[in-house]
């Protein structure tokens, strides 16, 4: 009966179901006591440190480990990144000290295996979430009795090999396939049978980009930390993952404490003009009243003087013009009351002049503004009002940062990672690709290709040396139970 994608996967299912129940009887999730312990590298929340394992040990890659140190540290979490010979890599969540004599690892084979047993379960399960029509095309080449370089040969618009013997030839193909799909807007997931062949793969596409005129460091993530500090020139350690999470989010922090403090400095200033501008009104009120007072004390000084000039002129004036003014009342007695009663209105006058004096005295310095102030003032308002207004603001500054991994890898073009982790990971059941790329494809057992292939939607790309394709023997499927006992 002809094998399907479902099929295959509910077979590798079963397999790391029998092979959990292996790890638990025969103990081999057993503490290992690990020496010379030293901090390589720090980047955001993750660090590596380098330790030396028993002799006769070894760890398989992406295996999750809690470490125990000594010195009463508490315990934390790891990821193995390498495993050769005594020496293992291990990725930390914490910080243990920059040396560390010794630690214990207590190993979770089981619990990985049996995470990734759930994913494939849940790509048969949930046909909604994931897309198994790419899957479909490996099978021929997992679940075939056929020779599986013959198998390996054929190429099609979904399924595309590229197997060459030279590595570079091939990595430098490949970089170019990536290029292409780049442009075409695809999302890629470039997978490497462990980190060091993942790093090199991505700093070769990374400089084949940066001769494409391509800012590589907006398209390329490496998920987890990298093995190298450069690969061709390029700096590998600026394409991880955590990396990126950090000089974005540092970025962000700094953006958000500079918001906060243009928003603090807006609110300062706001009643502080307020107050100055309301002093400034009252100011310009008071100068008006004392321009009124100045107006009414000018007209009084005015008729003062004509009474004066008329009373010195009186007794020359001819008799019919004092008869004209004795007819409206104006005579020597008349304009010397009138005198009298202007000068009592000048006194008034400048008393309440006297009284605008001081106080405009007082407003002047309560009112002035300094000369950079209202420029300051007027930035801050604008800035504040092209993001939003203060009630925006006062939202932004009250959120809590969130690191959501998820919408930022799926801002990334290129995704490299290994195929245990991505298998693993739970970032990865939410995000999905159009493009597989399996580099070194034959070192890839068929679990954990068709558990990277259950999250592509279009194409998937086989490539490496046709001489491992009957040598490794890894895509080989696994027995079935009934099989295994006959």
């Amino acid at each position: 009966m002809q094998s399907t994608a479902r099929d295959c996967l509910e077979v590798c299912a079963a397999q790391l179901d029998r092979e959990v129940r292996l790890t638990t009887d025969a103990g081999l999730d057993a503490p290992v006591i690990v020496t010379r312990g030293t901090l390589r590298q720090s980047v955001g929340a993750l660090h590596v440190y380098e330790f030396t394992l028993p002799a006769g040990c070894a760890l398989s890659i992406d295996l999750p480990v809690s470490i125990v140190p000594g010195d009463e540290l508490e315990a934390t979490e790891g990821t193995v990144l390498s495993c050769q010979g005594p020496v293992v890599l291990l990725q930390t969540v914490d910080a243990i000290g920059t040396s560390v004599p010794s630690a214990t690892l207590i190993p979770d084979r089981a619990g990985h295996l049996g995470t990734i047993a759930t994913r494939l379960r849940d790509m048969v399960s949930q046909a909604d979430a994931y897309n198994l029509g790419p899957s479909e095309r490996l099978v021929p080449l997992l679940a075939s009795s056929e020779d599986p370089a013959q198998a390996a040969l054929s190429s099609s618009a979904v399924l595309t090999t590229v197997w060459l013997e030279e590595q570079t030839l091939r990595r430098q193909k490949i970089a170019s396939l990536v290029l292409e799909l780049i442009r075409a807007n695809k999302r890629i997931l470039l997978i490497g049978p462990d980190h060091r062949s993942s790093d090199e793969m991505a700093g070769t596409i990374a400089k084949a980009m940066k001769a494409s005129g391509l800012t590589y460091k907006t398209w390329i993530s490496r998920y987890e930390m990298s093995l190298v500090a450069q690969v061709s020139g390029i700096p590998i350690q600026e394409l991880g993952f955590e990396a990126q999470m950090h000089q974005f989010f540092a970025k962000s922090r700094a953006d958000k404490a500079s918001l906060r403090r243009k928003y603090d400095r807006f609110r300062e200033l706001t009643p502080l003009l307020a107050y100055k501008g309301q002093k400034q009104k009252d100011l310009d009120e008071v100068r008006l009243l004392e321009w009124r007072l100045l107006t009414q004390l000018s007209n009084f000084q005015a008729k003062i003087k004509d009474v004066t000039a008329i009373m010195t002129e009186y007794e020359k004036l001819p008799l019919w013009r004092r008869i004209g003014m004795q007819t409206v009342g104006k005579n020597v007695e008349s304009l010397q009351q009138y005198r009298v009663l202007y000068e009592q209105q000048i006194g008034e006058l400048t008393k309440e002049l006297e009284i605008a004096k001081a106080r405009i005295d007082e407003l002047v310095p309560e009112a002035a503004v300094p000369k950079d102030l209202r420029p300051e003032f007027d930035d801050l308002k604008e800035d504040i009002t092209k993001l939003g207004g203060t009630k925006k603001i006062r939202e932004l500054l009250a959120a809590e940062e969130n690191t959501n991994r998820q919408a930022f890898i799926q801002n990334r073009r290129l995704v490299v990672s290994t195929p245990a982790r991505i298998a693993s990971d739970p970032l990865f059941t939410r995000v999905r690709f159009d493009v597989l790329i399996v580099e070194d494809a034959p070192q890839i057992n068929a679990t954990m290709l068709l558990a990277a292939a259950g999250l592509i939607r279009e194409r998937i790309v086989l490539s490496g040396d046709p001489r491992d394709l009957v040598a490794g023997g890894r895509w080989a499927m696994p027995l079935t139970e009934s099989r295994e006992v006959s």
